[in-house]
């Protein structure tokens, strides 16, 4: 790993170059940033992925949805399809992208919509008929052609962007002065009996500015799952079961099975992934031997309709502590908005 790190560094330094001048081009106002009325809040990395941003929109739509009209606007990683899109009962996860169709399915009093150009997407949103009161903009931390109202940046307790590098030696999209740029700073995927002392040490190691907010988060998974039926969790532990994933970081759902005492085999794809016939015809084959096949609610809405006996865990994210006070961040940015002060 090191030998490759070695070889790999001079395209991080490339890497690096690139994106530092764009980010000074935007910083100075030589590339513009559009600042629109609608609050926007940001939800992002720094990394290329795996920090939960997905449960974490989830959090802010379950927060928000009783005061506001809430649009989620993302860029539909890997959909079949261009351009700004509204979600409506004719999209699919091919042509929206798994994470916005599941955001779709989950919650319907929510507007969901995708544009890689989110500068339009916003600009589409707000000539509505009955426009969005908010939007939340997934993944978007490095779009800086949108200037973000309040931004919230992401990172994972066993990865922290301090102890990463460039793309691709590490996995960094930009550099680590880029944290700058957050309001708020969300250490997630925290073991749920991470101390106070713990966090101390690791907001020391973050060393945020003093107008940015740290909070610590893990994740809570359902012991319900989903599918055909509901079923227990603990009603599989004498059986047998697949898990199949397609998500960039697997490894804390297949601790939390581990530590539920479930058998199963595993099945590892990369993050997004376009399942083929083939690959779709090798899980149900399995069936034959296993009692069912067990996958993320973002794979599900990709995989429903073609697989078997398929159910998934759904995950949330859960504040270890100080949730009173990220909440009333949130609702603290958004009453003080231009249409709501």
């Amino acid at each position: 790993m090191k030998f490759l790190r070695q070889i790999l560094y001079p395209f991080s330094l490339l890497y690096y170059l690139i994106t530092s001048i764009r980010n000074r081009m935007y910083n100075n106002g030589m590339l513009k940033s559009t600042q629109f009325k609608t609050p926007t809040i940001v939800v992002g990395n720094l990394s290329v992925g795996g920090t939960g941003k997905t449960p974490q929109i989830e959090y802010l739509i379950r927060l928000l949805q009783p005061k506001y009209k809430i649009a989620v606007l993302s860029r539909g990683y890997k959909r079949k399809s261009k351009g700004f899109i509204l979600a409506d009962e004719k999209v699919t996860a091919e042509t929206i992208g798994d994470e916005p169709f599941q955001y779709f399915r989950k919650f319907p009093n929510i507007i969901v919509s995708v544009d890689a150009d989110r500068t339009n997407g916003i600009k589409q949103l707000e000539v509505l008929e009955n426009p969005p009161e908010i939007i939340l903009l997934d993944d978007a931390y490095q779009h800086r052609k949108v200037q973000g109202g309040l931004n919230v940046l992401l990172t994972s307790y066993n990865n922290l962007y301090v102890n990463d590098f460039m793309l691709p030696t590490g996995t960094l999209r930009e550099a680590k002065t880029g944290t700058k740029r957050a309001q708020i700073i969300i250490v997630t995927k925290c073991p749920n009996d991470l101390s106070e002392e713990e966090q101390g040490r690791i907001i020391e190691v973050l060393n945020p500015a003093k107008n940015q907010n740290v909070f610590f988060t893990t994740i809570e998974y359902d012991h319900e799952l989903k599918g055909e039926k509901t079923i227990n969790l603990a009603e599989l532990k004498k059986d047998e079961i697949v898990l199949v994933t397609g998500i960039a970081n697997p490894k804390p759902l297949t601790e939390y099975l581990v530590s539920n005492k479930l058998n199963f085999k595993h099945l590892k794809f990369p993050d997004h992934h376009h399942f083929t016939d083939g690959q779709i015809d090798e899980i149900n084959f399995l069936l034959t031997t296993y009692k069912l096949v067990l996958t993320t609610e973002k794979d599900y809405v990709r995989i429903f309709d073609r697989i078997k006996k398929l159910y998934f865990i759904s995950i949330k994210t859960k504040f270890i502590n100080h949730k009173k006070d990220f909440d009333n961040l949130i609702n603290s940015y958004v009453g003080k908005s231009s249409r709501h002060g």
